[in-house]
């Protein structure tokens, strides 16, 4: 009978003050996938079972930063529990969303398409078969309301950041930058790469989910033209979610 082995071994995280209200709870100095599940699994082990005196927490790629009222607990005794928490097994997936998202890639929606192709001395045909072949997973939500990172980018398509970052990018935007894509639900600056645009809103304020995609969740874009494009813009502006659940 072959021998079971053990689990390997988990690396407690750093615990970090931020201020006298917040602990950073760090797993990782880099961007990894096996940190970003460590991040999501405390997350989701202090929501099921709250601990006093935390206010909020808020997930990112490889730390988890946890606000608490400074009355009701301390850095310490808060500390022991995350670290505890943190020993917890990382739970299996046992369900996973899917959504496969629609992008209109180049032209007006994607004006870094064609520079991205000859800055890796290929087509953007191939530059938009390649990103949408990706096989992506949601690592966290930020920098704007919706602004969804993913990770999961072909290392084909892995490029440093533009050297002169926009100060205004479109609603939608789909880009890369680093080892990164991502999707970009309002418009705001960047310094990534844009490659599409989506009609998909991923946040939504008077819509029911207001955010539409979560930390976990697994992405596939799809390309559509420009026309299709218009016609999901017009249905989601009205509400509508034009991406497809796959499974849930």
């Amino acid at each position: 009978m072959a021998e079971t082995l053990p689990p390997p071994r988990l690396l407690p995280p750093r615990l970090l003050q931020s201020g006298d209200s917040a602990i950073t709870v760090e797993f990782s100095r880099n961007i990894d996938d096996a940190a970003n599940r460590r991040v999501l699994a405390l997350d989701a082990a202090m929501a099921s079972a709250p601990v006093e005196g935390v206010t909020e927490t808020v997930p990112t790629y490889r730390s988890l930063l946890v606000h608490y009222d400074p009355v009701r607990t301390s850095f310490e005794a808060l500390g022991e529990q995350i670290l505890a928490l943190a020993k917890l097994p990382v739970p299996e997936a046992t369900k996973t969303r899917r959504w496969r998202i629609p992008v209109v890639y180049g032209g007006e929606h994607g004006v870094d398409l064609e520079d991205v192709a000859k800055a890796l001395k290929t087509t953007p045909d191939d530059i938009v078969a390649r990103h949408a072949a990706g096989d992506y997973r949601v690592a966290m939500i930020g920098f704007t309301p919706g602004w969804s990172y993913l990770s999961g980018l072909s290392d084909s398509l892995q490029m440093p950041r533009r050297q002169n970052p926009r100060l205004l990018t479109p609603a939608g935007t789909v880009s890369i930058g680093g080892v990164q894509t991502g999707v970009q639900c309002l418009a705001g600056p960047s310094g990534w790469h844009l490659l599409g645009q989506t009609a998909v809103r991923t946040y939504q304020l008077h819509r029911d989910p207001t955010f539409l995609l979560e930390p976990g969740d697994a992405i596939t874009f799809a390309p559509v033209d420009a026309r299709t494009f218009a016609e999901q813009d017009r249905a989601a502006a009205a509400g509508e979610i034009v991406a497809e659940l796959i499974t849930s």
